[in-house]
Protein backbone atom coordinates (compact mmCIF):
# COMPACT_ATOMS: atom_id res chain seq x y z
CA UNK A 1 0.00 0.00 0.00
CA UNK A 2 2.84 2.13 0.76
CA UNK A 3 4.57 1.62 -2.31
CA UNK A 4 1.88 2.18 -4.32
CA UNK A 5 1.54 5.50 -2.68
CA UNK A 6 5.19 6.43 -3.41
CA UNK A 7 4.72 5.80 -7.46
CA UNK A 8 1.46 7.72 -7.61
CA UNK A 9 3.61 10.78 -6.02
CA UNK A 10 6.56 9.80 -8.15
CA UNK A 11 4.40 10.16 -11.41
CA UNK A 12 2.38 13.17 -10.15
CA UNK A 13 5.79 15.24 -9.99
CA UNK A 14 6.59 14.53 -13.83
CA UNK A 15 3.41 15.46 -14.63
CA UNK A 16 4.33 19.55 -13.35
CA UNK A 17 7.85 19.33 -14.07
CA UNK A 18 7.92 20.92 -17.70
CA UNK A 19 6.15 24.09 -15.82
CA UNK A 20 9.19 24.27 -13.88
CA UNK A 21 11.87 25.09 -17.54
CA UNK A 22 13.41 28.81 -18.02
CA UNK A 23 11.72 30.82 -21.26
CA UNK A 24 13.58 31.77 -23.97
CA UNK A 25 12.84 34.59 -25.78
CA UNK A 26 14.56 34.38 -29.36
CA UNK A 27 12.16 36.77 -31.70
CA UNK A 28 14.10 38.35 -34.67
CA UNK A 29 11.98 39.84 -36.37
CA UNK A 30 13.50 43.53 -35.61
CA UNK A 31 16.48 42.49 -37.80
CA UNK A 32 14.14 42.18 -41.09
CA UNK A 33 12.98 45.46 -40.32
CA UNK A 34 16.01 47.25 -39.42
CA UNK A 35 16.50 50.58 -41.36
CA UNK A 36 20.02 50.69 -43.22
CA UNK A 37 22.95 52.59 -41.86
CA UNK A 38 22.06 56.23 -41.40
CA UNK A 39 23.78 59.87 -40.81
CA UNK A 40 27.43 58.51 -42.22
CA UNK A 41 30.61 60.69 -41.62
CA UNK A 42 33.89 60.58 -42.39
CA UNK A 43 36.97 62.17 -40.69
CA UNK A 44 40.37 63.38 -42.25
CA UNK A 45 43.25 63.68 -39.84
CA UNK A 46 46.34 64.32 -42.30
CA UNK A 47 49.27 64.16 -40.33
CA UNK A 48 51.36 67.54 -40.74
CA UNK A 49 54.85 65.85 -41.48
CA UNK A 50 54.34 65.58 -45.44
CA UNK A 51 54.52 62.09 -45.20
CA UNK A 52 51.36 61.72 -46.55
CA UNK A 53 49.50 60.03 -43.57
CA UNK A 54 46.17 60.12 -43.31
CA UNK A 55 44.05 58.67 -40.21
CA UNK A 56 39.85 57.78 -41.60
CA UNK A 57 37.65 57.57 -39.23
CA UNK A 58 34.09 56.45 -39.97
CA UNK A 59 31.34 56.60 -38.34
CA UNK A 60 27.29 56.25 -38.60
CA UNK A 61 23.98 54.75 -37.16
CA UNK A 62 22.92 51.62 -37.54
CA UNK A 63 26.20 50.10 -38.94
CA UNK A 64 27.53 46.92 -38.60
CA UNK A 65 30.76 46.94 -40.66
CA UNK A 66 32.25 49.34 -42.70
CA UNK A 67 34.27 49.35 -46.11
CA UNK A 68 36.32 51.93 -46.92
CA UNK A 69 37.55 52.36 -50.69
CA UNK A 70 41.09 54.92 -50.36
CA UNK A 71 40.53 56.06 -54.08
CA UNK A 72 43.99 55.61 -54.62
CA UNK A 73 45.54 52.52 -54.84
CA UNK A 74 44.10 49.39 -54.62
CA UNK A 75 40.66 49.33 -55.71
CA UNK A 76 39.69 46.25 -53.00
CA UNK A 77 38.07 47.96 -49.88
CA UNK A 78 39.62 47.56 -46.22
CA UNK A 79 37.15 46.85 -43.09
CA UNK A 80 36.57 48.59 -40.55
CA UNK A 81 34.80 47.94 -37.68
CA UNK A 82 32.43 50.68 -35.61
CA UNK A 83 34.58 52.83 -33.40
CA UNK A 84 37.55 51.77 -35.29
CA UNK A 85 39.94 53.51 -37.33
CA UNK A 86 42.61 52.99 -40.37
CA UNK A 87 45.54 55.05 -41.85
CA UNK A 88 46.72 55.45 -45.28
CA UNK A 89 49.55 57.19 -47.15
CA UNK A 90 48.77 59.59 -50.22
CA UNK A 91 50.64 61.42 -52.20
CA UNK A 92 50.05 64.88 -52.35
CA UNK A 93 46.92 65.39 -54.49
CA UNK A 94 43.05 65.45 -54.59
CA UNK A 95 40.81 62.15 -53.62
CA UNK A 96 37.21 60.76 -53.39
CA UNK A 97 37.18 58.59 -50.58
CA UNK A 98 34.22 56.50 -50.52
CA UNK A 99 32.52 54.84 -47.51
CA UNK A 100 29.96 52.20 -47.26
CA UNK A 101 28.30 51.12 -44.12
CA UNK A 102 26.74 47.94 -43.67
CA UNK A 103 24.03 46.90 -41.18
CA UNK A 104 23.11 43.21 -40.05
CA UNK A 105 20.31 42.39 -42.99
CA UNK A 106 22.82 43.39 -45.87
CA UNK A 107 21.18 46.77 -46.18
CA UNK A 108 23.89 49.36 -47.00
CA UNK A 109 24.18 52.87 -47.51
CA UNK A 110 27.31 54.89 -48.70
CA UNK A 111 28.90 58.46 -48.86
CA UNK A 112 31.75 60.27 -50.81
CA UNK A 113 33.86 62.48 -49.42
CA UNK A 114 36.77 65.09 -51.41
CA UNK A 115 40.24 64.28 -49.43
CA UNK A 116 42.90 67.25 -50.52
CA UNK A 117 46.56 66.34 -49.46
CA UNK A 118 48.57 69.25 -49.55
CA UNK A 119 52.34 69.18 -48.33
CA UNK A 120 53.45 72.15 -45.97
CA UNK A 121 56.22 73.87 -47.29
CA UNK A 122 59.75 72.96 -46.14
CA UNK A 123 60.83 75.27 -43.33
CA UNK A 124 64.06 76.59 -40.92
CA UNK A 125 66.00 76.31 -44.79
CA UNK A 126 69.61 76.17 -43.94
CA UNK A 127 72.35 75.94 -46.54
CA UNK A 128 75.97 75.73 -45.88
CA UNK A 129 78.42 76.14 -49.06
CA UNK A 130 82.17 76.70 -48.46
CA UNK A 131 85.23 76.62 -50.71
CA UNK A 132 86.67 73.23 -50.87
CA UNK A 133 90.06 73.98 -49.24
CA UNK A 134 92.61 71.80 -51.82
CA UNK A 135 90.51 73.60 -54.69
CA UNK A 136 89.87 77.22 -54.68
CA UNK A 137 87.07 76.16 -57.78
CA UNK A 138 85.31 73.87 -56.21
CA UNK A 139 82.62 74.41 -54.10
CA UNK A 140 81.01 72.15 -51.57
CA UNK A 141 76.69 72.76 -50.50
CA UNK A 142 74.95 70.72 -47.62
CA UNK A 143 71.40 71.75 -46.71
CA UNK A 144 69.18 70.87 -43.81
CA UNK A 145 65.38 72.19 -43.56
CA UNK A 146 61.85 71.02 -42.14
CA UNK A 147 59.15 69.20 -43.71
CA UNK A 148 61.29 68.52 -46.52
CA UNK A 149 61.78 65.16 -48.98
CA UNK A 150 64.90 66.46 -50.97
CA UNK A 151 67.15 69.62 -52.31
CA UNK A 152 67.93 70.25 -55.37
CA UNK A 153 71.06 73.09 -56.36
CA UNK A 154 71.63 75.07 -59.10
CA UNK A 155 75.41 76.47 -59.11
CA UNK A 156 74.48 79.64 -61.59
CA UNK A 157 77.14 78.92 -64.13
CA UNK A 158 75.62 77.34 -67.16
CA UNK A 159 72.49 78.77 -68.90
CA UNK A 160 69.60 75.83 -68.86
CA UNK A 161 71.08 74.34 -65.86
CA UNK A 162 70.30 70.51 -65.01
CA UNK A 163 69.88 71.12 -60.91
CA UNK A 164 71.68 68.38 -58.37
CA UNK A 165 69.53 66.41 -56.39
CA UNK A 166 70.87 65.23 -53.07
CA UNK A 167 69.50 64.19 -49.38
CA UNK A 168 69.92 65.97 -46.20
CA UNK A 169 73.18 64.75 -44.52
CA UNK A 170 74.89 64.68 -48.01
CA UNK A 171 77.35 66.87 -49.36
CA UNK A 172 77.59 67.59 -52.99
CA UNK A 173 80.41 69.20 -55.12
CA UNK A 174 81.22 71.35 -57.87
CA UNK A 175 83.97 72.95 -59.81
CA UNK A 176 84.03 75.94 -61.45
CA UNK A 177 85.78 76.43 -64.44
CA UNK A 178 86.67 80.40 -64.09
CA UNK A 179 86.55 83.10 -61.58
CA UNK A 180 83.66 85.46 -60.96
CA UNK A 181 80.26 85.78 -58.79
CA UNK A 182 77.84 83.13 -59.36
CA UNK A 183 73.98 82.55 -57.78
CA UNK A 184 73.73 79.54 -55.80
CA UNK A 185 70.41 78.20 -55.66
CA UNK A 186 69.19 75.85 -53.31
CA UNK A 187 65.77 74.50 -53.39
CA UNK A 188 63.98 72.08 -50.43
CA UNK A 189 61.25 70.51 -51.83
CA UNK A 190 58.26 68.79 -49.59
CA UNK A 191 57.41 65.48 -51.72
CA UNK A 192 54.65 67.68 -53.09
CA UNK A 193 54.01 71.34 -55.27
CA UNK A 194 55.25 73.27 -52.30
CA UNK A 195 58.79 74.34 -52.38
CA UNK A 196 60.98 76.66 -50.17
CA UNK A 197 64.12 78.18 -51.90
CA UNK A 198 67.24 80.34 -51.02
CA UNK A 199 70.15 81.99 -53.28
CA UNK A 200 73.22 83.13 -52.40
CA UNK A 201 76.31 84.99 -54.06
CA UNK A 202 79.22 82.82 -54.47
CA UNK A 203 82.83 84.77 -55.31
CA UNK A 204 85.31 82.12 -57.20
CA UNK A 205 88.96 83.59 -56.45
CA UNK A 206 92.12 82.35 -56.94
CA UNK A 207 94.00 83.39 -53.85
CA UNK A 208 97.22 85.17 -54.46
CA UNK A 209 99.50 83.17 -52.34
CA UNK A 210 102.95 82.50 -52.82
CA UNK A 211 104.85 81.25 -54.41
CA UNK A 212 104.40 84.28 -57.12
CA UNK A 213 105.22 82.76 -60.23
CA UNK A 214 102.55 84.86 -62.53
CA UNK A 215 101.97 81.68 -64.86
CA UNK A 216 98.03 81.83 -63.10
CA UNK A 217 95.53 83.24 -65.67
CA UNK A 218 92.92 83.03 -62.69
CA UNK A 219 94.82 85.47 -60.46
CA UNK A 220 94.68 88.96 -60.29
CA UNK A 221 98.29 89.94 -59.78
CA UNK A 222 97.21 93.41 -58.41
CA UNK A 223 100.39 95.91 -57.50
CA UNK A 224 100.32 99.13 -55.87
CA UNK A 225 102.72 101.69 -56.86
CA UNK A 226 104.68 104.36 -54.90
CA UNK A 227 106.95 107.05 -55.44
CA UNK A 228 107.48 106.34 -58.85
CA UNK A 229 108.04 102.19 -58.83
CA UNK A 230 105.52 100.53 -61.72
CA UNK A 231 105.26 97.05 -61.87
CA UNK A 232 102.96 94.73 -64.19
CA UNK A 233 103.21 91.16 -65.29
CA UNK A 234 104.62 90.58 -68.63
CA UNK A 235 105.46 87.84 -71.42
CA UNK A 236 109.24 87.28 -70.12
CA UNK A 237 111.24 88.78 -72.68
CA UNK A 238 114.42 87.14 -71.14
CA UNK A 239 113.49 83.11 -71.99
CA UNK A 240 116.39 81.27 -71.23
CA UNK A 241 119.17 80.16 -68.41
CA UNK A 242 117.35 79.30 -64.94
CA UNK A 243 114.10 81.05 -65.99
CA UNK A 244 111.90 79.68 -69.01
CA UNK A 245 108.87 80.73 -67.57
CA UNK A 246 105.82 82.80 -69.69
CA UNK A 247 105.07 85.56 -67.32
CA UNK A 248 107.47 87.09 -65.15
CA UNK A 249 107.31 91.17 -63.06
CA UNK A 250 108.82 94.03 -63.89
CA UNK A 251 109.43 96.85 -62.14
CA UNK A 252 110.58 100.44 -64.38
CA UNK A 253 111.83 102.62 -60.80
CA UNK A 254 110.57 106.47 -62.18
CA UNK A 255 111.61 109.91 -60.61
CA UNK A 256 110.79 111.43 -58.09
CA UNK A 257 111.67 109.44 -54.85
CA UNK A 258 114.56 107.34 -54.14
CA UNK A 259 112.31 104.93 -52.04
CA UNK A 260 110.24 104.18 -55.16
CA UNK A 261 108.82 100.63 -55.43
CA UNK A 262 105.95 98.25 -55.58
CA UNK A 263 103.94 96.09 -52.95
CA UNK A 264 101.53 93.21 -53.75
CA UNK A 265 98.99 91.66 -51.22
CA UNK A 266 98.81 88.24 -50.73
CA UNK A 267 95.32 86.56 -49.52
CA UNK A 268 96.84 84.57 -46.57
CA UNK A 269 99.36 85.60 -44.21
CA UNK A 270 103.02 84.45 -45.11
CA UNK A 271 103.45 81.43 -43.00
CA UNK A 272 106.91 81.70 -41.82
CA UNK A 273 106.60 78.70 -39.05
CA UNK A 274 109.39 76.53 -40.93
CA UNK A 275 110.61 78.05 -43.97
CA UNK A 276 112.39 81.21 -43.63
CA UNK A 277 114.68 82.23 -47.05
CA UNK A 278 113.00 83.95 -49.66
CA UNK A 279 114.03 83.54 -52.88
CA UNK A 280 113.56 85.39 -56.21
CA UNK A 281 114.59 85.00 -59.93
CA UNK A 282 116.24 88.69 -60.93
CA UNK A 283 117.09 89.78 -64.78
CA UNK A 284 119.01 93.10 -64.09
CA UNK A 285 120.83 95.58 -66.95
CA UNK A 286 123.61 95.37 -64.70
CA UNK A 287 126.23 94.16 -62.10
CA UNK A 288 125.65 95.78 -57.94
CA UNK A 289 121.75 97.09 -58.53
CA UNK A 290 120.54 96.51 -55.18
CA UNK A 291 117.44 94.79 -54.65
CA UNK A 292 115.17 95.43 -51.02
CA UNK A 293 112.62 92.63 -50.77
CA UNK A 294 110.27 93.88 -47.55
CA UNK A 295 107.19 91.93 -45.94
CA UNK A 296 104.66 94.21 -44.01
CA UNK A 297 101.72 93.78 -41.83
CA UNK A 298 98.37 94.12 -43.79
CA UNK A 299 96.97 96.86 -41.76
CA UNK A 300 100.66 98.13 -39.90
CA UNK A 301 103.03 99.15 -42.20
CA UNK A 302 105.35 99.46 -38.74
CA UNK A 303 104.99 96.12 -38.67
CA UNK A 304 107.80 94.98 -41.16
CA UNK A 305 110.94 92.72 -42.03
CA UNK A 306 113.53 93.36 -45.16
CA UNK A 307 116.28 92.21 -46.18
CA UNK A 308 118.98 93.64 -49.30
CA UNK A 309 120.87 91.78 -51.66
CA UNK A 310 123.08 93.07 -54.47
CA UNK A 311 122.80 91.45 -58.02
CA UNK A 312 125.68 89.97 -59.36
CA UNK A 313 125.11 89.11 -62.76
CA UNK A 314 123.85 91.71 -65.81
CA UNK A 315 121.83 90.53 -68.46
CA UNK A 316 120.85 87.07 -67.15
CA UNK A 317 118.45 85.52 -64.75
CA UNK A 318 120.05 85.63 -61.00
CA UNK A 319 118.47 83.40 -58.12
CA UNK A 320 118.64 85.57 -55.38
CA UNK A 321 118.34 84.63 -51.31
CA UNK A 322 117.01 87.23 -48.92
CA UNK A 323 117.60 85.66 -45.42
CA UNK A 324 114.39 86.13 -42.85
CA UNK A 325 115.91 83.96 -40.47
CA UNK A 326 115.29 86.50 -37.71
CA UNK A 327 111.93 87.61 -38.13
CA UNK A 328 109.40 87.70 -35.44
CA UNK A 329 106.94 84.96 -37.05
CA UNK A 330 104.38 85.71 -33.96
CA UNK A 331 103.00 88.88 -36.16
CA UNK A 332 101.43 88.71 -39.28
CA UNK A 333 102.33 89.75 -43.02
CA UNK A 334 100.40 90.46 -46.38
CA UNK A 335 102.34 92.31 -48.39
CA UNK A 336 104.93 91.76 -50.32
CA UNK A 337 107.36 94.78 -51.19
CA UNK A 338 109.98 95.32 -53.70
CA UNK A 339 112.54 98.28 -54.05
CA UNK A 340 115.55 98.52 -56.68
CA UNK A 341 117.99 100.67 -56.35
CA UNK A 342 117.49 101.89 -52.62
CA UNK A 343 118.43 105.10 -52.35
CA UNK A 344 118.97 106.02 -56.42
CA UNK A 345 116.19 107.78 -57.97
CA UNK A 346 115.18 106.17 -61.10
CA UNK A 347 114.68 107.79 -64.05
CA UNK A 348 112.63 105.31 -66.44
CA UNK A 349 115.07 104.26 -68.85
CA UNK A 350 116.19 100.70 -70.00
CA UNK A 351 118.79 101.00 -66.88
CA UNK A 352 116.23 100.81 -64.43
CA UNK A 353 114.23 98.38 -65.80
CA UNK A 354 113.83 95.03 -63.68
CA UNK A 355 112.48 91.43 -64.29
CA UNK A 356 111.63 89.26 -61.42
CA UNK A 357 109.79 86.21 -60.99
CA UNK A 358 109.53 83.34 -58.83
CA UNK A 359 109.22 84.69 -55.32
CA UNK A 360 108.98 81.75 -53.00
CA UNK A 361 110.19 80.45 -49.36
CA UNK A 362 112.37 78.00 -48.97
CA UNK A 363 114.61 76.91 -45.82
CA UNK A 364 117.97 76.46 -47.68
CA UNK A 365 120.36 79.51 -49.19
CA UNK A 366 121.42 79.14 -52.45
CA UNK A 367 124.75 76.95 -53.12
CA UNK A 368 126.81 77.02 -55.84
CA UNK A 369 125.42 76.60 -59.39
CA UNK A 370 125.60 77.80 -62.93
CA UNK A 371 126.09 80.85 -63.65
CA UNK A 372 129.02 81.38 -61.97
CA UNK A 373 130.44 84.51 -61.81
CA UNK A 374 132.55 84.78 -57.77
CA UNK A 375 130.58 88.17 -56.95
CA UNK A 376 128.27 86.35 -53.86
CA UNK A 377 129.02 87.81 -50.20
CA UNK A 378 127.37 84.84 -48.99
CA UNK A 379 128.65 82.00 -50.58
CA UNK A 380 131.67 80.04 -50.31
CA UNK A 381 133.71 78.90 -53.45
CA UNK A 382 135.56 75.87 -52.98
CA UNK A 383 138.53 74.98 -55.31
CA UNK A 384 140.14 71.60 -55.13
CA UNK A 385 143.61 71.96 -56.98
CA UNK A 386 145.62 69.25 -58.12
CA UNK A 387 149.14 69.14 -60.13
CA UNK A 388 150.58 71.67 -58.82
CA UNK A 389 147.87 74.57 -59.24
CA UNK A 390 146.18 76.97 -57.12
CA UNK A 391 142.83 78.69 -57.79
CA UNK A 392 141.53 81.25 -55.84
CA UNK A 393 138.36 84.29 -55.80
CA UNK A 394 140.53 87.32 -56.83
CA UNK A 395 140.43 91.09 -57.84
CA UNK A 396 139.25 90.88 -61.58
CA UNK A 397 142.50 92.13 -62.90
CA UNK A 398 140.87 94.26 -66.19
CA UNK A 399 137.56 95.20 -65.50
CA UNK A 400 136.65 96.44 -68.41
CA UNK A 401 135.63 95.47 -72.07
CA UNK A 402 133.49 92.34 -71.95
CA UNK A 403 133.97 91.56 -68.16
CA UNK A 404 133.32 94.62 -65.58
CA UNK A 405 132.77 92.51 -62.42
CA UNK A 406 134.59 93.13 -59.46
CA UNK A 407 135.89 89.39 -58.68
CA UNK A 408 136.88 86.20 -60.65
CA UNK A 409 138.68 82.89 -60.36
CA UNK A 410 142.58 83.25 -60.30
CA UNK A 411 144.50 80.19 -61.55
CA UNK A 412 148.21 80.07 -60.59
CA UNK A 413 149.67 77.33 -62.79
CA UNK A 414 153.44 77.07 -60.40
CA UNK A 415 156.59 76.65 -61.77
CA UNK A 416 157.30 73.14 -62.67
CA UNK A 417 153.52 72.10 -61.99
CA UNK A 418 152.25 68.85 -63.80
CA UNK A 419 150.97 69.58 -67.55
CA UNK A 420 147.60 68.43 -66.59
CA UNK A 421 147.78 70.63 -63.42
CA UNK A 422 144.11 72.19 -62.89
CA UNK A 423 141.58 73.24 -60.42
CA UNK A 424 137.92 71.86 -59.71
CA UNK A 425 134.72 73.05 -58.05
CA UNK A 426 131.51 71.26 -57.30
CA UNK A 427 128.01 72.97 -57.76
CA UNK A 428 125.01 72.08 -55.34
CA UNK A 429 122.83 70.64 -58.20
CA UNK A 430 123.80 69.00 -61.50
CA UNK A 431 124.23 71.01 -64.89
CA UNK A 432 121.16 71.23 -66.68
CA UNK A 433 121.46 70.20 -70.70
CA UNK A 434 117.87 69.88 -71.16
CA UNK A 435 117.87 73.04 -73.67
CA UNK A 436 121.22 74.44 -73.92
CA UNK A 437 124.61 72.07 -74.77
CA UNK A 438 127.01 74.87 -74.63
CA UNK A 439 129.05 76.32 -71.91
CA UNK A 440 130.43 79.81 -72.20
CA UNK A 441 133.47 80.93 -70.00
CA UNK A 442 135.24 84.65 -69.88
CA UNK A 443 139.06 83.91 -69.64
CA UNK A 444 142.35 86.41 -69.52
CA UNK A 445 145.53 85.05 -70.12
CA UNK A 446 148.54 87.02 -70.18
CA UNK A 447 149.31 84.99 -73.31
CA UNK A 448 147.44 83.73 -76.39
CA UNK A 449 147.48 80.80 -78.47
CA UNK A 450 147.52 78.68 -74.75
CA UNK A 451 144.41 75.64 -74.44
CA UNK A 452 142.06 75.80 -72.15
CA UNK A 453 140.43 72.38 -71.52
CA UNK A 454 136.81 72.73 -69.33
CA UNK A 455 136.05 69.15 -68.14
CA UNK A 456 132.75 68.18 -66.05
CA UNK A 457 132.55 65.04 -64.08
CA UNK A 458 129.93 63.10 -61.90
CA UNK A 459 130.39 63.68 -58.34
CA UNK A 460 129.94 59.64 -57.38
CA UNK A 461 132.03 58.44 -60.53
CA UNK A 462 134.51 60.73 -62.00
CA UNK A 463 134.56 57.98 -64.96
CA UNK A 464 131.38 59.71 -65.99
CA UNK A 465 132.88 63.01 -67.56
CA UNK A 466 133.67 64.81 -70.90
CA UNK A 467 135.68 67.51 -71.49
CA UNK A 468 136.29 69.98 -74.30
CA UNK A 469 139.04 72.43 -75.27
CA UNK A 470 139.27 76.04 -76.81
CA UNK A 471 142.24 77.86 -77.57
CA UNK A 472 142.41 81.58 -76.18
CA UNK A 473 142.89 84.71 -78.88
CA UNK A 474 143.85 87.48 -76.76
CA UNK A 475 146.70 88.36 -74.24
CA UNK A 476 145.98 90.27 -71.62
CA UNK A 477 142.62 90.65 -71.98
CA UNK A 478 139.24 89.06 -71.37
CA UNK A 479 137.62 87.15 -74.30
CA UNK A 480 134.81 84.32 -73.78
CA UNK A 481 135.71 80.88 -75.36
CA UNK A 482 132.97 78.90 -75.92
CA UNK A 483 133.01 74.74 -75.48
CA UNK A 484 130.70 72.94 -77.59
CA UNK A 485 128.78 69.85 -75.88
CA UNK A 486 126.06 69.10 -78.18
CA UNK A 487 124.87 65.28 -77.93
CA UNK A 488 126.21 65.28 -74.44
CA UNK A 489 124.31 62.62 -71.80
CA UNK A 490 121.59 64.36 -70.32
CA UNK A 491 120.90 60.96 -68.34
CA UNK A 492 123.94 61.74 -66.98
CA UNK A 493 124.70 64.24 -63.48
CA UNK A 494 127.70 66.60 -63.87
CA UNK A 495 128.49 68.61 -60.82
CA UNK A 496 132.35 68.77 -60.84
CA UNK A 497 133.80 71.83 -63.08
CA UNK A 498 137.10 71.12 -63.58
CA UNK A 499 139.16 73.46 -65.78
CA UNK A 500 142.96 73.54 -66.90
CA UNK A 501 145.01 76.13 -68.31
CA UNK A 502 147.76 75.90 -71.05
CA UNK A 503 146.88 72.31 -70.90
CA UNK A 504 149.84 70.42 -72.03
CA UNK A 505 152.85 72.28 -70.67
CA UNK A 506 154.32 72.02 -67.49
CA UNK A 507 153.83 75.40 -65.67
CA UNK A 508 155.71 78.71 -65.63
CA UNK A 509 153.88 80.33 -62.52
CA UNK A 510 151.23 82.41 -64.37
CA UNK A 511 148.24 83.57 -63.58
CA UNK A 512 145.09 83.02 -65.30
CA UNK A 513 141.71 84.28 -64.96
CA UNK A 514 137.93 83.20 -65.54
CA UNK A 515 134.77 84.25 -64.83
CA UNK A 516 130.68 84.19 -65.79
CA UNK A 517 130.68 79.97 -66.66
CA UNK A 518 127.01 79.75 -68.04
CA UNK A 519 125.23 77.21 -70.31
CA UNK A 520 123.77 78.88 -73.66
Amino acid sequence: MKGIKYICSLALLLTFMPGCKKEENVDTAFVATAAAPDQLSMLFEITQDNTGLVTITPNGLGVATYDVYYGHGAITPNKVMPGKKITHIYPEGVYTVRLVAHNLNGKTTEITKQLTVSFRAPENLDVISSIDPGNNFRLNVTATALYETSFRVYFGDVPNEVPLSFNEGQTVSHTYAATGTYTLRVVALSGGAATTQMTRQITIVDPVLLPLTFESPTVNYSFTNFGGGVATVINNPQVGGINSSTKVGRMVKNAPEVWAGSFISLDNAIDFSVNKIFRMKVFSPRVGAKVLLKVENATNGGINFEKEVTITQANAWEDLAFDFSAINTANSYHKVVLIFELGTAGNGSPDFTFLFDDIRLTNVLPGVVLPLNFESSTLTYTFTNFGGANTVVGNNPNAAGINTSAKAGALTKGNGAEVWAGSFIELSDPIDFSTQQTIKMKVWSPQSGITVKFKMENLGNPGINIERDATTTVANGWEELTFNFAGINTANNYQRVVVFFDFGNPGTGATYYFDDIRTN
